[in-house]
């Protein structure tokens, strides 16, 4: 038989740990959200000086902003819901493979089999977002839809 001092210690050490586990956890969340948002602003930064030092864009550079606008947009509705909006991943892929696209067919000047092949991913992450929309819309968590809206 555990004497009653014993039992309220171990509850509050229980709680002293859970709530120093969770503070250290969230600073590393938060550090971790930080550091990824910095560098992607660094990273567009720094592609945005080679085309401004270059004196023009082609297209597959605009991609590569889009793809760096759609890393921010994702960071920061992680960083409001707490929750990974895997749609934005999906569009991130899709132009992704789209510049691929487009500088394959500016660089080789003839389209072959990799056109098809690439288009037809872009096919295949098309219909997975609109899987991922339906199921969002037909099943919704609740928690973080509204702003994963937006």
């Amino acid at each position: 038989m555990k004497p009653k001092w014993a039992g309220t210690l171990q509850k509050d050490i229980d709680e002293l740990a859970k709530g120093l586990g969770t503070l250290l956890v969230d600073s590393f969340h938060y550090l971790a959200l930080f550091a990824i948002g910095a560098t992607i602003v660094w990273a567009a930064v720094v592609a945005f000086i080679g085309m401004a030092s270059k004196g023009a864009a082609k297209i597959d550079d605009i991609l590569l902003l889009f793809i760096y606008l759609e890393l921010g947009a994702m960071v920061g509705i992680y960083f409001k819901t707490n929750h990974m909006p895997v749609r934005f991943l999906i569009y991130v892929g899709m132009t992704a493979l789209t510049r691929l696209m487009i500088s394959d067919l500016q660089d080789h000047h003839r389209p072959g089999m990799e056109v098809i092949y690439v288009t037809a991913a872009i096919l295949l992450l098309a219909l997975a977002t609109l899987t991922v929309r339906f199921g969002s819309h037909k099943f919704p968590s609740g928690v973080g839809d509204e702003a994963a809206r937006k």
